[in-house]
């Protein structure tokens, strides 16, 4: 059997760096020792590896649910009636997209923006947290996407700098908007071998593009979407035939984002809110508070039980439960998950699993000293061959979770934000109390427990 002391030290190392995750923005620890008055705010750590192959710069954060930090939630239903079957996907998703930037515009923190299919039905359901002004978020999103080729304005040599951002003020309008524009889609340059997006464009646009070609060779081409300019590739050459290709070293990500974007203006797919809920901040926080609370009880009552009925086993598997406790906290805060009032129950069961797997391995431990085996031979049987019962339960709860979470987003399978907070919560917490129900609390055991 290998020494444990090694172990429990990098087990230490990382419950230290676990509770510095864990530590809320301002915090102040406050107290006189020895005449030594400290008096000093706590910071959370930071994430901050940075070399030449890796960067990896993350601050942790507390992200809170509409159904806690209060806010609007809505629900579209998107109008696919005059999209094509094979386009609904793409026109869903680049609704969706624009629902997002505009949201992001308003300036709401953390919101949380996805599709939905329910049937022959494509949804898309908003949640604002923070947000009081529901109507004006409501008029904002509900603005259908408008795509618009402008032209340089003929007193900006755009000729000659590449540098010259193009704006309202600097360019004029065009007849060409994304109403003639098909389609747009990831592509490869044959001549470079890079990613690039093209554009197809309806008979009516074929002839307004080619005329704005002939106009603007080696001038740059602004296009915008509602007011912002989102590209402004180089003409090259006149474009008779509606079929043009955007150039620029793309990546396959800038590239996909970048034909998103213009579709969300060539596809625009009219919305329509069919579900409305606004929860205020002080209802969130009383319904955390009372979770948090009922939590709490139960911890404790179960934490009584093991010390009283287990004793020294007992004892140490609550160790396990506390570090498991703040390691699954600082994942939640380096995720980051949005914590919900489901996501809360699925980490209070996570709980009651990892304090499962530890009964189970304590009661297999005492049927092996039953049989007459030595307490070091009937520990590590203990542990050994309670292994396959907390390997299958866990493994059913996180297929649940898996169905839960839907990452695939099936049709078949439920697609809501509340069952996916809970899913995946728990499934976290799952792979960690295995961590330490097998892992940390055996080691514990064969650290501190010596019997004859």
């Amino acid at each position: 059997m290998q020494n444990p002391r090694r172990t429990i030290f990098i087990i230490f190392l990382l419950t230290l760096l676990a509770i510095g995750i864990s530590i809320p923005e301002g915090l102040s620890l406050q107290f006189e020792l020895f005449g030594y008055k400290i008096d000093r705010e706590l910071r959370p750590l930071q994430l901050n590896i940075v070399t030449e192959r890796l960067r990896i710069q993350k601050k942790p954060e507390t992200v809170l649910g509409l159904d806690i930090a209060g806010g609007v939630r809505l629900v579209y239903e998107a109008d696919m009636t005059q999209i094509a079957d094979v386009d609904q996907e793409r026109a869903l998703a680049a609704t969706r997209n624009t629902i997002e930037r505009r949201v992001n515009m308003f300036g709401v923190s953390e919101p949380n923006i996805q599709t939905s299919n329910v049937g022959d039905s494509r949804r898309i359901i908003v949640e604002m947290p923070g947000v009081t002004e529901a109507e004006q978020a409501k008029a904002l999103i509900g603005q259908t996407a408008q795509l618009a080729f402008r032209e340089f304005n003929e007193d900006v040599d755009a000729t000659s700098s590449a540098n010259i951002i193009p704006s309202l003020a600097n360019t004029h309008e065009t007849p060409l908007t994304g109403k003639e524009l098909q389609r747009a889609e990831v592509t490869i340059d044959y001549e470079t071998g890079n990613p690039a997006v093209s554009l197809e464009f309806s008979t009516e646009g074929k002839e307004l593009f080619k005329t704005i070609t002939e106009n603007n060779i080696g001038k740059p081409l602004p296009i915008f979407l509602d007011e912002f300019p989102i590209t402004w590739p180089r003409v090259d050459v006149v474009i008779p035939d509606g079929q043009a290709i955007i150039r620029g070293g793309f990546s396959s990500e800038q590239a996909k984002s970048l034909s998103i974007l213009l579709n969300s203006g060539a596809l625009p797919v009219p919305i329509q809110v069919i579900e409305e809920k606004s929860i205020g901040p002080t209802l969130g926080q009383e319904s955390v508070q009372k979770s948090i609370r009922a939590g709490a009880i139960g911890l404790t009552l179960v934490m009584a039980f093991m010390w009283v009925y287990y004793g020294s086993f007992g004892l140490l598997a609550n160790i396990a439960l506390l570090i498991y406790g703040v390691i699954t906290y600082a994942i939640f805060r380096l995720w980051p998950i949005t914590l919900t009032l489901p996501g809360i129950a699925g980490f209070i069961l996570s709980i009651g699993m990892a304090v499962d797997s530890n009964i189970l391995i304590f009661e297999r431990i005492k049927e092996e000293l039953r049989l007459g085996k030595k307490w070091q031979v009937a520990m590590e049987l203990g542990f050994g061959r309670a292994w396959d019962s907390i390997r299958d339960a866990n493994t059913a709860t996180l297929l649940t979770a898996f169905i839960l979470f839907n990452p695939f987003n099936w049709d078949f399978l439920p697609q809501f934000g509340l069952a996916r907070g809970f899913a995946a919560t728990l499934a976290i917490g799952i792979g960690v109390s295995l961590f330490t129900g097998i892992f940390v609390t055996r080691n514990l055991i064969r650290m501190f427990v010596r019997r004859k």
